[in-house]
């Protein structure tokens, strides 16, 4: 596949995320469990940035090891989900979201709407 076809997969699987995450907002609803997707989200929208660049993405949930291949300094809120990859996942909590829900969605779809225009121009 090309760049841009093995970063649109990654892409779909990002829509996957952010319709759960849109389904979820209901405060009720774990900030461990949203935090989680919403820390996949990012994951796989800075992996299909490398693989738009022809890099590989490697197997990591590093979210600052990812920023650091791509050279961009990712936002503080941003760099907070990391604790939802694995520690949210296996340790007793409470475990809080960086910011409001509805604000780490609109991010995370404006980023996702940004690569579906770069790979449609590819």
């Amino acid at each position: 596949m090309s760049p841009a076809e093995d970063a649109a997969l990654l892409l779909r699987i990002v829509r996957r995320h952010l319709q759960a995450m849109r389904l979820n907002l209901d405060p009720e609803y774990p900030d461990e469990e949203w935090g989680f997707q919403a820390q996949q989200a990012l994951e796989k929208l800075l992996k299909a940035q490398l693989v738009l660049r022809d890099q590989p993405a490697p197997r990591t949930h590093e979210l600052l090891d990812l920023a650091l291949l791509l050279n961009e300094a990712l936002p503080e809120t941003f760099l907070k989900l990391q604790v939802f990859a694995v520690e949210a996942r296996y340790e007793e909590g409470p475990f809080s979201l960086p910011a409001p829900r509805e604000a780490v969605l609109a991010e995370l779809e404006a980023r996702l709407a940004d690569l579906e225009m770069r790979i449609s121009e590819a």
